[in-house]
């Protein structure tokens, strides 16, 4: 079993998770078809399928096209928004793609329709991988968009914090940066942080992808997963898990990159009109 990481969007990622020994394939978060059929013609594989983490159009957007493009395509997910759906899955079915063996888990709250996807291969040397969407991310979790932190807590440690702990974990946005400075405001003393902040910040630098991590690493420093923690208790003010977790994510939300403030000559020469020659359509 073999994953692509491919980049897309802004910050998006979707994988082409190949069957070596068939050449067959599975897409996860197809959202955009022109680049992912690229890279199926490059690794010469057929795509069978598309599972998907959830409704919105960065993860979902490009399961219309696709079908339209490859007669036959099954497009798996949890929610009846999701474009083109032709198979609905629920929590705990297992599908098969040749050897790739694929557990469904169902993550309700970032949206009421999450289904993240447990990947392995029997007998295989490597470790199993979990496509996590936006439930869980490196360093951070996803918003509660349509969902409650009772649903999160649910979902991070019985669903997925339960499983195997070299799991690898490929999740749908590269956020860590952002997400591993909040767990330094969290936990300032964490040196485990502040290892993977700096490793995170050099891969960002040379724009390489921060995923996979490991589900044994996310308990080390994602702070989402660490809710019972001193620090992390002292942080918030709460005791309780869910509550630590609701507090987090409500700090993890107002804490927003800062606003790049305008040059203001720049700003000046705009208002007094010096660029519109530059700016008039010929």
């Amino acid at each position: 079993m073999k994953v692509k990481v491919i980049s897309v969007l802004e910050d998006n990622y979707m994988y082409l998770v190949i069957e070596e020994s068939t050449r067959d394939a599975v897409a996860v978060d197809a959202a955009v078809p022109k680049r992912l059929l690229e890279i199926i013609r490059k690794e010469d594989v057929v795509l069978r399928a598309v599972l998907t983490t959830h409704h919105h159009w960065d993860h979902a957007r490009g399961n219309e096209e696709l079908a339209r493009l490859c007669p036959g395509l099954r497009v798996f997910g949890a929610d009846q928004r999701i474009g083109a759906l032709t198979d609905t899955v629920t929590h705990g079915q297992e599908l098969r793609f040749g050897a790739i063996r694929v557990r469904c888990l169902f993550t309700p709250c970032h949206t009421s329709g999450h289904m993240c996807y447990f990947m392995w291969e029997d007998d295989s040397p490597d470790a199993p991988a979990l496509f996590s969407g936006d439930t869980l991310f490196v360093g951070g979790c996803g918003q509660f968009f349509e969902g409650t932190a009772e649903q999160m807590y649910t979902n991070l440690t019985q669903t997925l914090g339960a499983l195997p702990k070299d799991t690898k974990v490929f999740c749908g946005h590269e956020c860590t940066v952002r997400n591993l400075k909040f767990a330094l405001k969290v936990e300032p003393e964490n040196e485990m942080v502040k290892e993977k902040l700096a490793w995170a910040k050099q891969r960002d630098d040379e724009d390489l992808p921060t995923v996979p991590s490991t589900l044994q690493e996310e308990f080390l420093y994602n702070p989402f997963l660490r809710v019972t923690e001193e620090p992390v208790q002292r942080f918030t003010g709460q005791t309780d898990p869910v509550e630590v977790l609701r507090t987090l994510r409500t700090e993890r939300d107002n804490f927003k990159k800062p606003k790049e403030r305008p040059n203001p000559p720049a700003m000046l020469a705009f208002d007094w009109g010096l660029f519109s020659p530059f700016l008039e359509k010929k």
